[in-house]
């Protein structure tokens, strides 16, 4: 098998080639292609995943290369994790929208939709190049951000894909940790959009255990997604941390007007681990990795390539998925959330149990949003941007979405094409 990922040279990537060194699942791998046009980055990355490899005493070879159809042909499945305009745009993202007092942030709110006018167009770009040379059958993994949005640009085109975030299974892990359980017997009740969800069960053996956890656990639960542990014990549920934006927004904006944005603290964490994976003696995944973020995701893209690529029979992971009827209350062709059966053939949702209305509301609103976002990144203009803006609840207000709109246009436009006209900012 031969797994192709683009964007290779983040530093992302030794956490997946770990994934596989662990031989936690049984995935073939026979070679690892890491794409990306940054040679440098590359060539130590690289360098790296081959050390980790060998250490581990795994036989995959890993070889690299700038060209995304030499490295895509004869893929069984392809990973992206790319970021457009690298850690500089997303400093803008989590910036700019501190003019109106609106959260910055890189994957909801206005630095979100900035991401995914960025993202979609270049995602949309690679997956037609890579069903040229890899064929209809190969899949295609989104890790990029926005997913939810990335997703169903790539499931409107009719590529096929799956997208795939590591907060379920990072929560999965925390709960195994509270319960005292091995985390593979954790099923959770998770519901929702991508950065939008709950988790509204968490079961032990067929058991639910949420109330226990809920009745002792509240503040630890809390805690860890940024929020009052007698809120989530109120919700009955708990949010993902990315909820913080909407039930503490403008708290969160207090904070962000005085702190540094995640983006430098990133960028600084990037460098150091560059320095470590280029160490001849470094052969494990340095500890500064964890502080990189996307905990997990080795494992939950190692356990879904297996699944996708005919690993065994269904098995059970939350990924972003067409909704077809999942969640009734949003269209069929939107992308949800939810724990899915996964096999050769894609992904399918499994029976979701109806959704509170408080949550319920939410989700639709943000879908709506997802929507209008993937039309301004489909077919450009200054005012479907603003559209999109003003549906989504962070913003809402049709003069913040306006200068929001306009400053997101200026801060992007090399990496928009109809933004460069002279007409850009009355285009529909």
């Amino acid at each position: 098998m031969k797994l192709t990922v683009v964007g290779g040279g983040s530093t992302y990537t030794p956490e997946l080639i770990d994934g596989i060194a662990g031989r936690r699942v049984g995935l073939a791998v026979d070679e690892v292609v890491l794409v990306d046009p940054d040679v440098g980055r590359l060539e130590v990355v690289g360098a790296f995943s081959r050390r980790l490899l060998a250490h581990a005493g795994h036989p995959a070879r890993v070889t690299t290369t700038t060209d995304l159809e030499r490295g895509a042909d004869g893929a069984s499945a392809v990973l992206l994790q790319l970021r457009v305009g690298g850690q500089a745009a997303r400093a803008s993202d989590e910036t700019f929208p501190l003019v109106c007092d609106c959260v910055g942030q890189e994957t909801t709110g206005a630095g979100g939709l900035a991401k995914a006018l960025r993202t979609v167009p270049v995602v949309l770009d690679i997956a037609d190049r890579v069903r040229r040379v890899a064929g209809d059958d190969a899949w295609i993994v989104d890790f990029t951000n926005p997913v939810g949005i990335v997703t169903r640009a790539l499931l409107q085109a009719g590529h096929r894909a799956v997208g795939l975030c590591n907060v379920a299974i990072t929560f999965q892990r925390w709960t195994a940790g509270l319960l005292g359980v091995p985390p593979d017997s954790v099923r959770l009740g998770h519901v929702g959009l991508n950065h939008l969800s709950w988790e509204t069960g968490v079961f032990v053996d067929g058991v639910d255990r949420l109330p226990e956890l809920l009745a002792d656990h509240a503040d630890a639960l809390g805690g860890h997604v940024g929020l009052p542990g007698s809120l989530v014990r109120r919700l009955g549920a708990v949010p993902s941390y990315y909820l913080k934006y909407f039930y503490e927004h403008d708290e969160v904006v207090r904070r962000q007007h005085v702190e540094p944005p995640r983006a430098e603290v990133v960028a600084g964490v990037e460098e150091e681990l560059l320095g470590v994976y280029a160490d001849p003696a470094v052969v494990t995944k340095p500890e500064q990795l964890s502080r990189r973020g996307g905990a997990y995701y080795s494992e939950a893209a190692v356990r879904l390539v297996h699944a996708l690529t005919g690993g065994g029979g269904a098995e059970r992971h939350v990924v972003n998925v067409r909704n077809g009827g999942a969640l009734p209350f949003l269209p069929d062709d939107a992308v949800v959330e939810v724990p899915a059966a996964v096999d050769g053939g894609g992904a399918a949702p499994l029976p979701v149990p109806p959704v509170p209305p408080a949550f319920a509301g939410l989700i639709a609103h943000v879908t709506a949003y997802e929507q209008l976002a993937l039309d301004a990144a489909l077919n450009g203009g200054r005012n479907r941007v603003a559209d999109a803006l003003l549906a989504h609840p962070l913003v809402g207000q049709h003069a913040v979405a306006d200068r929001l709109a306009d400053e997101l246009v200026a801060r992007n436009a090399d990496f928009l094409p109809w933004a460069r006209g002279a007409g850009a900012k009355g285009a529909r």
